[in-house]
């Protein structure tokens, strides 16, 4: 189920991120192939020579010349690698205007193809170069006497031919990178996204795992006093003749499971309340000075049947914005355990000062105090670090989780200190 979920995450985040990061390249190759075609298309232009001439006068006919005129123009850095050839309207070729040195063969060629496909712009190769060529009818403007002027089109035709090879190894190299990118980045991302998934799922998968031990854990608790209640109902069943007072025994039995098992209720509801990020803690300026005074005075009889020494250095005062109902419910999870792991005639000390910021409440027992190894799970739900004491104390292991809970809901860090068979302390902090 959990590697069906991870698979879900990491497929949503490979989907998007690759959708997003192929949307991004396609741009990038878009937008260079349009600039590189629309500087070609910038570079051939029509040039074809608007012949001008004055009315009256004739300019000389290279028609009549049964050999093409070929003029070598000195090349310049700044020009296009291009070349023209005019051609009559048979394709035949009248002039080559060009700064290669290339053979008439090469020339013609690329001219008996231009023609063929005149009405098109299209690419031929050409001495291992690629040349994009764009065929033109030339035109002629005749000025007359009186400033007047108009066009003639004339039966002859430029081709002009431009060096495109670099363009189009820049475009491909541009592919090829984008493409290996790409790979690498989808390679990248996909480790990225598998390490987050997995990430994504632990609390999933520890809640899941928390979940299923409390469940059978609080069904394992509940055992106990339903069994209680049952086995002492057959009894009164089996003794239906004998009176109320005589069976005071197994209904006073009766009267613990009902007890233990509404204690336990009470504490699920008190952590399923808490957990639920729905429920609303109501803060409201208080005296927390008073209100751990109040709960060591209602619990100091039963310290005192355990000859217990209460040791108390509380600040007078101290006013904090709270929860007044849950802090005190929190001192007296804390206090109890104190007492309840505290050895006869041991000794409690309780403190309450303030920082700055903070206000700070420690309680501190002497006792055979916790292990190291047990240190990091006494706030988990249903753990106990003694489980031979359970009957004893009537623990079930959930009151550190609820003060946990609440100082977390609360805003504050709760944490304990311990070295066995000296001491215990718990200690909890808020801000003002």
């Amino acid at each position: 189920m959990f590697r069906k979920l991870r698979n879900k995450f990491l497929i949503l985040n490979m989907s998007i991120t690759s959708s997003v990061m192929m949307i991004a390249f396609a741009v990038i190759y878009i937008i260079s192939y349009n600039n590189i075609n629309s500087e070609i298309a910038k570079k051939l232009s029509p040039q074809a020579g608007m012949q001008t001439v004055i009315e009256g006068r004739e300019l000389p006919d290279d028609t009549e010349s049964s050999k093409s005129k070929v003029h070598n123009r000195r090349f310049s850095p700044d020009d296009p690698y291009s070349f023209n050839i005019q051609v009559d309207g048979n394709g035949k070729i009248l002039e080559i205007d060009s700064p290669f040195h290339m053979d008439e063969e090469s020339y013609k060629k690329a001219a008996d193809i231009a023609w063929r496909n005149k009405r098109s712009s299209s690419i031929v190769t050409l001495e291992g170069k690629q040349w994009k060529y764009v065929t033109t009818q030339m035109k002629k403007q005749v000025i007359q006497g009186n400033g007047q002027s108009y066009t003639i089109a004339e039966n002859k035709y430029q081709i002009m031919f431009l060096d495109v090879t670099m363009y189009k190894k820049t475009l491909y190299q541009l592919l090829i990178t984008l493409l290996s990118v790409g790979i690498i980045m989808l390679f990248i991302i996909f480790i990225i996204s598998l390490y987050f998934a997995n990430r994504a799922i632990e609390p999933i998968v520890e809640t899941w795992e928390r979940q299923k031990q409390f469940v059978a854990d609080a069904s394992h608790e509940l055992k106990t006093p339903i069994s209680i209640i049952n086995a002492n109902y057959d009894v009164l069943l089996a003794n239906r003749e004998e009176t109320i007072e005589s069976q005071l025994k197994w209904l006073d039995y009766i009267k613990i499971g009902t007890d233990r098992m509404t204690k336990l209720i009470n504490d699920l509801l008190s952590l399923a309340k808490m957990d639920d990020l729905r429920f609303e803690i109501q803060k409201v300026p208080f005296n927390m000075s008073d209100a751990v005074n109040d709960v060591i005075l209602s619990m100091e009889a039963v310290a005192a049947e355990k000859d217990i020494k209460l040791i108390r250095s509380i600040e007078p005062d101290i006013i904090v914005k709270s929860d007044p109902e849950r802090i005190k419910q929190v001192i007296s999870i804390l206090f109890d355990n104190a007492v309840k792991y505290t050895d006869k005639k041991g000794q409690i000390e309780i403190s309450l000062t303030k920082s700055k910021r903070h206000v700070t409440f420690s309680i501190k027992n002497s006792g055979k105090g916790i292990a190291k190894q047990d240190l990091p799970k006494i706030f988990d739900r249903f753990y106990r670090a003694d489980s031979s004491r359970t009957h004893d104390t009537g623990s079930y292991g959930l009151g550190l989780s609820i003060a946990k809970t609440i100082i977390e809901r609360l805003g504050g860090e709760i944490y304990a200190e311990s070295v066995e068979n000296e001491y215990t302390t718990f200690t909890f902090t808020l801000e003002f």
